[in-house]
This record gives structure tokens, sequence and C-alpha cells, in this order.
């Protein structure tokens, strides 16, 4: 669900946040649409109220980890742990994390891909949250949510920053709901 669809519709700092990430198009490539979440975070006030909408969220959810997908779910999970409470927990791309891992492979669009975190960094039981910056097909999130269940986690949400309206239809992953702050800014009618 949108951040607007849940309480927040016509909430000014929605669209701050929107206004502060900068589209760069064709970048990496032909037709893509890049949002930028670097300029978000120069915006004190933008990265601010986006943690900020995110700790209102799941201050009062008994979370207990708040698990950050690599790179850019690094820039809010430990932010959102600390006001929460909750212990931050990496999830990596492959052989970034020292020690024994446990890891989950994902279909990308064009290959695949995995992600890694550390053994007993999570316990049975434990509530958790997902969080990244943008969710466009999905499959990052859900492997994230596949990790953390196979150690006995249980996944309450993954929250995201940015995500397109129709991610695979729907939203919801792996059966457990997706809460999005902004929909990607267009330029010229493209995303």
């Amino acid at each position: 669900m949108f951040a607007a669809e849940n309480g927040l519709k016509g909430d000014p700092r929605l669209q701050a946040i929107s206004n502060a990430i900068r589209v760069v198009p064709h970048f990496p490539k032909q037709g893509i649409m890049f949002q930028d979440i670097t300029t978000l975070l120069l915006d004190h006030k933008a990265f601010k109220n986006t943690v900020d909408i995110f700790v209102d969220r799941y201050r009062d959810m008994d979370i207990s980890v708040v698990a950050g997908v690599e790179a850019r779910g690094f820039m809010f999970g430990p932010s959102i742990a600390l006001a929460i409470g909750a212990k931050f927990v990496p999830l990596r791309k492959p052989k970034k994390l020292p020690g024994e891992v446990i890891a989950e492979a994902y279909e990308l669009e064009y290959g695949t891909d995995c992600l890694e975190m550390h053994v007993g960094a999570v316990q049975p039981g434990e509530r958790a949250i997902v969080i990244d910056d943008l969710v466009a097909t999905g499959g990052t999130l859900s492997a994230a949510i596949r990790l953390l269940e196979r150690v006995g986690a249980e996944v309450v949400e993954c929250g995201c920053v940015i995500g397109l309206r129709e991610v695979k239809g729907q939203r919801r992953l792996n059966g457990k709901p997706l809460y999005i702050l902004v929909e990607p800014r267009e330029i010229d009618g493209c995303y």
C-alpha cells in the first residue's frame, strides 16, 4: 500500500520526499529513468521525513529486526532500527560478509543474484521488517523475505521509499504487505 492510501493522503512530507529524488534519464542504460536517492540524502528535512514516516509506522509493531537490502536499504534501515529500538541486519551481495552466512538466490531480468546474511544474526520468532529504497518487480524483496523466514523470523512487512504502482499487479510479496512512500517521478511521460 502507498502511504498516501494509509492515512497520509495530502501529507506535504510525501511531496517533499518525491521532489527530493532526482530522476536521471537513461541510466544505467537507455530507457531507464533512474530514481536517484542521493539527492534525497542531501536534503536533511526530506531525509528526516522519510525516516520519520517509517518510524511512525513501525514504532508500535514490536519489531526486533530491521533488515536492510544492499546497498540503498543501508541508507534508511539503521536510522529506523535505532529509532524503534531494533537491531539492524544487513542483507548483502555475495562475499561481502565475513564469517558464516546463509544465502538466498533470486532471479533478475537478465540473470540471477544472491543475498547473504550472517548466521545467528536473526533468531527464530523475531519480528522483522525489510527496508529498501525502491521496488520494481519485487524479486529482491522476495529473496529477503525467504532468507529471513528460513531462520524462523516473522517478516511483518517490507518498506520502500519508491515503488511502482503495478508491482506484479499487487502490493504484497510472498504474502507479506508492502508499504511504499512515493511513486517514481516521471520525466517527459516516462518512468
